[in-house]
């Protein structure tokens, strides 16, 4: 039999107790003195679990920096202008609170920067050029030393810059991109989109349409040609269809047509009557004014009121279009500044404060991609991008909008309610903002889709690996 004696050690007495903790004490303060702390703090500071080198991590120095990469020439200038905004706000509450850190639940900002380090940024034109916005972000990563990257209104620069983000190894939060291919065909894994899709529009828009405007209807279309087009028509013709309309034609028009004459004038010679505008930004308030100009709104088509649709709408696009121009034409956003949820609210309010003038759709998506990725790097404990890709995948938020979005693992896509709107007219608008009236609130459980529908694979989180 063991003796018990040989297990168990022989009691301290009270001197080498007093004598031990004085030690101790002696020792913590040497560590307080040097800046170090118990559980890995360092002062100020979160010591992170050490993690291989990958792309710019690990971070170094006290201050962490983002690269916002928006169209400030182009066709979507207006939504780069807004989205720039936008992400300066973010920056601003993450470093030093407000915002919708007050309502983003669950979250894990404190509003004193990130894991102890103060969020800086930089910021350039992508031209709304994928080879532009290419160069833009790898000079931001290359020299900049950026930790993450967004920003873009068209969806093939957004397709360009999750290519690259995989290639570095720099997570990219996707800014305002539509195409059903940048969470389908083209996702990737460093890429995650919280704007609605193409698909989305077309299952919200569809049975509307044949409600307002009945089911025996023939529709010509004209496209953006561009991946963002290709998508949101294929997406309207199959919804359309569905309810029954018949498509006439399509054209393709290139992005940054001022002129759509030539193209309007082969809608009026075919016996469609109703015309949809897949276009966006410039193009739509250009194509969508050059429609009304030659009458028709006016024209009786089939015995029918000929009928104007835009897909997707925006208030910036309203505005540039003209009240008087958009009144009654239906579409869909991602978001609208009229919502009465406490983050929406409390956003809308901050933005105005600062830039006298409400947010766009571009701006609230800009704004809540650098909140979300912030708060993914608070939960993961690290700003090493494998760990931040997991904490966003599958990530369910509340406190922005009407209910609860989620961020799903399979393809980076957010889902949540959207929405159809419709122009206003001048005398009902409240003011020079007043726009866009909500139709309908499309529940997101309508629009969800099962991921393997638009094809595509994530890739590894570790870039250039299987």
């Amino acid at each position: 039999m063991t003796s018990n004696k040989s297990r168990f050690p022989k009691p301290l007495s009270r001197r080498a107790v007093v004598r031990a903790t004085a030690l101790a004490g002696t020792a913590f303060g040497a560590c307080l003195a040097a800046g170090r702390g118990p559980l890995g703090f360092v002062r100020d500071a979160w010591a992170e679990k050490a993690y291989p080198a990958l792309g710019n991590y690990p971070i170094k120095g006290s201050t962490v920096k983002f690269g916002f990469t928006v169209p400030l020439t182009g066709a979507y200038t207006d939504e780069g202008n807004d989205e720039i905004k936008a992400y300066k706000l973010a920056v601003k509450h993450i470093n030093e609170g407000g915002g919708i850190l007050s309502t983003l639940k669950p979250l894990n900002l404190k509003g004193q920067g990130i894991l102890g380090k103060k969020v800086d940024f930089v910021s350039g034109d992508n031209q709304t050029k994928p080879d532009a916005a290419r160069e833009n972000a790898r000079r931001m990563i290359e020299r900049d030393g950026i930790i993450m990257y967004s920003g873009c209104s068209s969806s093939a620069v957004a397709v360009a810059l999750q290519y690259l983000a995989q290639e570095k190894g720099v997570i990219y939060m996707v800014g305002l991109s539509h195409s059903n291919d940048t969470t389908g065909k083209d996702r990737r894994r460093y890429g995650f989109r919280e704007f609605f899709d193409a698909y989305m529009s077309g299952v919200a828009l569809g049975p509307i349409l044949a409600k307002e405007y009945g089911k025996d209807r023939r529709a010509f279309h004209l496209t953006a040609d561009y991946t963002w087009g290709h998508t949101q028509y294929q997406s309207m013709k199959d919804a359309t269809e569905k309810q029954g309309w018949k498509t006439v034609k399509n054209i393709m028009t290139p992005l940054g047509t001022k002129d759509f004459s030539q193209y309007l004038t082969a809608v009026l010679n075919s016996d469609a009557d109703v015309v949809v505008l897949n276009h966006y930004g410039a193009d739509m308030v250009n194509s969508l004014t050059q429609a009304v100009r030659f009458g028709m709104r006016d024209k009786q088509v089939n015995g029918k009121h000929m009928q104007i649709v835009v897909p997707l709408y925006s208030r910036l696009m309203a505005k540039g279009a003209g009240a008087k121009n958009i009144e009654g034409i239906l579409g869909t956003v991602n978001w609208n500044e009229k919502l009465t949820d406490a983050g929406s609210k409390i956003f809308v309010k901050a933005f105005q404060d600062v830039y006298k003038e409400p947010p766009s759709q571009a701006a609230q998506t800009a704004y809540l991609q650098t909140i979300l990725y912030a708060n993914a790097v608070e939960r993961a404990g690290t700003f090493y991008p494998p760990e931040v890709i997991k904490a966003l995948e599958g990530f369910e938020y509340e406190g922005f909008g009407p209910g609860k979005s989620t961020y799903r693992a399979s393809d980076h896509q957010v889902f949540k309610d959207i929405y159809v709107v419709r122009g206003k007219a001048p005398s009902k608008m409240a003011n020079q903002f007043d726009l866009l009236e909500i139709v309908e609130q499309i529940p997101r459980k309508e629009v969800e889709y099962d991921s393997k529908l638009l094809g595509g694979d994530l890739g590894p989180y570790i870039p250039n690996k299987t």
